[in-house]
């Protein structure tokens, strides 16, 4: 209960409304993280440390014989590093991340440049058809590339006709010329389409806000078009391209669907292996120890990368 002065009237009451707004505003977020971040969170890493007993788990902290004990189970984290499987798997997660982040970097600033160059009474329609795939399930949208990349289908069909089938496969995209589904190339082409619009529409943000003085003041001083994008309009993006990038690659990392409708044998990712060791093995800490680790994967790094733009901020002011 909030502490109340002889007036009767608790302490926040007595706070300015400019500091009560303040504190809802920045309070609302934490707490919303707090129970659907932190909360979850914590049960699969208390999960990850206990010990099965039939289909319950294992109490931590127990109290016998007049002994308080704290029981955790790390065995599950031992083995994840002694099983190559599990390695494999968490680097091939992070790779096909990865090229699907670049991928769609290099399409996306592109489109995110001339819409936000466009004519402004065109801009809304070009946002709309950037987000005109969201209007159909996400489910529906894989599957309609399973049919355009199966044989027969109008994307393969274009692909072997004009001989880039043989192309991929000397890239080692493919396992053999003309079979293009259940491949690293179906796995990326369909994570690279589904996520695209998340890195247009960041970039797109902060390229309209940018200020086309700055490039005249370039042109004027004897830079060419080039010269003033790579000195100008690229590092004023830069926050734009950071949070498309993190907006991309931390949902494919854990990518569960596309892997599982597109991919194959070749393209086992941590989305996979937690369906398994959840459902399939019914072994839930060494599912949750799983699940912890590519968290800490995606988050420390993350965590260490904003410490160290604040602090160059910090030195910029």
């Amino acid at each position: 209960m909030p502490p109340v002065e002889a007036t009767g009237k608790p302490a926040l009451a007595r706070l300015p409304k400019v500091l009560r707004g303040r504190a809802l505003v920045i309070g609302t977020p934490y707490l919303w993280l707090l129970l659907f971040f932190m909360l979850p969170f914590v049960i699969v890493a208390r999960i990850s440390v206990s010990q099965m007993e039939g289909v319950a788990f294992g109490d931590l902290v127990t109290f016998q014989d007049g002994v308080l004990q704290l029981v955790l189970d790390f065995s599950n984290y031992a083995f994840l590093t002694q099983d190559a499987l599990y390695l494999r798997t968490y680097i091939a997660s992070i790779e096909y991340a990865l090229a699907t982040t670049v991928l769609c970097l290099l399409i996306g600033y592109p489109f995110a440049y001339f819409m936000a160059r466009a004519k402004p009474t065109l801009q809304p329609a070009l946002v709309m058809l950037v987000m005109l795939p969201f209007w159909t399930s996400f489910l529906l949208r894989v599957y309609a590339w399973k049919g355009l990349l199966s044989e027969g289908g109008l994307v393969a069909d274009w692909i072997i006709g004009l001989g880039l089938d043989q192309l991929l496969y000397q890239l080692g995209l493919i396992t053999s010329p003309g079979r293009l589904m259940h491949t690293p190339f179906s796995l990326v082409l369909g994570m690279t389409y589904t996520y695209l619009p998340f890195m247009i529409l960041p970039l797109y943000g902060n390229l309209a806000k940018m200020d086309l003085r700055l490039l005249e003041a370039a042109a004027d001083l004897g830079a060419t078009p080039w010269t003033a994008f790579w000195k100008i309009t690229v590092p004023l993006s830069k926050a734009g391209i950071i949070a498309g990038s993190m907006l991309v690659f931390i949902p494919c990392v854990g990518e569960f669907v596309i892997p599982e409708l597109l991919g194959g044998p070749e393209t086992l990712m941590i989305g996979r292996v937690l369906w398994d060791e959840f459902f399939s093995n019914n072994d839930w800490p060494m599912a949750s120890s799983v699940a912890v680790v590519i968290i800490l994967l995606v988050i420390v790094p993350l965590a260490l990368f904003n410490k160290y733009q604040a602090e160059a901020q910090e030195k910029r002011t």
